[in-house]
């Protein structure tokens, strides 16, 4: 459960490339102690924001506050706050993971008497107790994952920001990864950018959709699922006419996406089950199948991104 402490706050950012606008005008807060998670198709925007959010991009317009901080005004002190792992790791394939911690726990001024202890937590909460003395280029793809998260924690930083970080794994580092992100969580503010729909549902509290440089969507996990529309597929081997379902209580609308098969669409807080049950069974429909669902997480991802004309609005596309 995340705290009302706001350790980033995005205001007003924007960043073109020429005539191009890839981000416009993203506003949002991320708090102490929660995941949010940011989607968006390719070229979108999602890793333009991140990387401005990160002090690797400066921004056109707005500002970026970590923990307080300006990032334009205070640069190095903002930046120390931050932890960093992009899509392709910063690893150095020759060294050691503990060689390689080290000389990241520098970059990120860590005293020198803090860098031991730094560098044991780190690899602790990473999975990495047993790695030290391993070269980073004879691990794993999953490995090497967890040694890219732990330079960005090393620091122990206020900000993670996390891109694609389970590309290229397989499903048991997968996992191991989003429980890791879980932990980070309830330490640190955690910016998640995937396109792994399922991934967010796993281990975000807080979603965003980014569509052509614009934030469409910015809600609560929990709140976006409780307000989803409720919707019945029922599936009848002898229907009524569609207005006789339509009539039921509760019934907005009915959709039919087969023959046979009904889509009931819900006002809130309804539910007509026990009314379609009683009827289906007088009137010898056939009834097969009854089953509640609400939209998903997909669904409204593609009905926020429909459309989208990815490859031209902005670099990243080119990336």
């Amino acid at each position: 459960m995340h705290t009302s402490e706001v350790l980033v706050r995005v205001e007003g950012l924007e960043r073109r490339y020429g005539e191009a606008l890839a981000v416009a005008g993203v506003s949002f807060e991320v708090h102490r102690g929660e995941v949010l998670g940011l989607l968006g198709p390719n070229g979108a925007g999602k890793s333009t924001t991140m990387q401005i959010i990160a002090g690797a991009l400066a921004p056109s317009a707005g500002q970026v506050h970590i923990d307080g901080l300006d990032i334009l005004d205070h640069p190095i002190a903002a930046k120390g706050r931050i932890g960093y792992l992009p899509e392709q790791p910063p690893l150095y394939r020759e060294l050691t993971v503990d060689e390689y911690l080290r000389y990241c726990a520098r970059l990120h001024r860590v005293p020198r008497g803090e860098v031991a202890p730094a560098l044991a937590r780190a690899r602790q909460r990473c999975g990495l107790e047993a790695m030290g003395h391993r070269l980073i280029g004879n691990l794993s793809k999953g490995y090497q994952q967890r040694v890219g998260i732990a330079q960005a924690i090393i620091h122990n930083p206020a900000v993670v920001i996390l891109d694609e970080p389970t590309v290229g794994l397989d499903p048991i580092q997968i996992r191991e990864i989003r429980q890791l992100i879980r932990e980070l969580g309830g330490e640190h503010s955690v910016i998640l950018s995937t396109h792994i729909l399922p991934e967010v549902q796993a281990v975000c509290d807080r979603v965003q959709i980014i569509h052509r440089g614009r934030l469409v969507l910015n809600e609560d996990l929990k709140a976006l699922e409780a307000r989803s529309e409720a919707e019945l597929l029922v599936r009848l081997t002898a229907p009524p006419a569609i207005e006789v379902l339509g009539g039921l209580p509760g019934v907005a609308r009915v959709e039919t996406p087969a023959a046979g098969v009904f889509l009931l669409h819900l006002t809130a807080g309804a539910n007509p089950a026990p009314q379609l049950v009683r009827d289906a069974v007088a009137g010898d429909w056939g009834l097969v199948e009854l089953s509640p669902r609400r939209r998903t997480l997909e669904e409204v991802f593609v009905q926020l991104t429909a459309g989208d004309d990815t490859g031209h609005d902005t670099p990243e596309a080119a990336a």
